[in-house]
């Protein structure tokens, strides 16, 4: 099964292999790769292609970063995505605890890092699926460069956010700081992870975790 197709059956319980790859180092993983702002997504290749990813989408400019303030709401327009956030830490393995399955309608956000809005990246994880019904990021594989993520603030402003990457990583070539560290200096950016690739019956684990990367453009209220 690939990441963008549904599962069948009632034995797809992600058990933990989204948030494995979310180590301790997770503070470690915030040096800039790239420099500049805006610009075009680039081409496909390697795991992303999966995913289906258009080429040569015009994106907006980056909006300036804004004062710290933690997230409410994350609502994704293109999924009819409009979920509460709740604060997660690390479990014993060093990995983001996620909201539990009778949650699953919940996203988690990594509050040991960044808040949204602010520069750097900030985390969001969801389950893919229960025993027996899709969870809140079950067509996360389907978001495409372009499209609008928006993140309600305790302050009462909404952070939008436009994405800019989206990709299959399998746990084989997985690479966390270029997954989950900023992609360009001074920017406010956001990450949306679940489970992907295929489904492993006898360990009940996904092969991979589908990653959308995107980056503050606007704000409102």
């Amino acid at each position: 099964m690939s990441s963008g197709e549904r599962p069948s059956g009632t034995s797809r319980l992600l058990t933990g292999v989204a948030w494995a790859v979310l180590l301790v180092g997770l503070w470690l993983w915030g040096s800039e790769i790239t420099d500049g702002s805006g610009g075009h997504s680039g081409p496909t290749t390697g795991d992303v292609a999966a995913v289906g990813r258009p080429f040569d989408v015009e994106l907006p400019d980056a909006h300036e970063p804004l004062a710290p303030a933690k997230p409410r709401r994350v609502d994704v327009p293109s999924l009819d995505v409009r979920a509460p956030v709740v604060a997660r830490g690390l479990d014993r393995d060093g990995a983001i605890d996620p909201p539990p399955f009778e949650r699953s309608g919940t996203v988690g956000w990594y509050g040991g890092g960044t808040r949204p809005g602010a520069v750097g990246a900030s985390l969001f994880v969801g389950h893919v699926d229960t025993e027996t019904r899709p969870a809140v990021f079950y067509d996360l594989s389907a978001v495409r460069p372009g499209e609008k993520v928006r993140v309600t603030r305790d302050d009462g402003s909404v952070a939008e956010f436009t994405v800019d990457d989206v990709q299959v990583l399998s746990r084989d070539r997985f690479d966390a700081r270029k997954a989950y560290g900023p992609h360009q200096k001074g920017r406010a950016e956001l990450r949306l992870i679940t489970c992907g690739g295929t489904f492993d019956v006898a360990t009940k684990t996904y092969s991979a975790n589908v990653v959308v990367s995107a980056y503050l453009t606007g704000t409102g209220s």
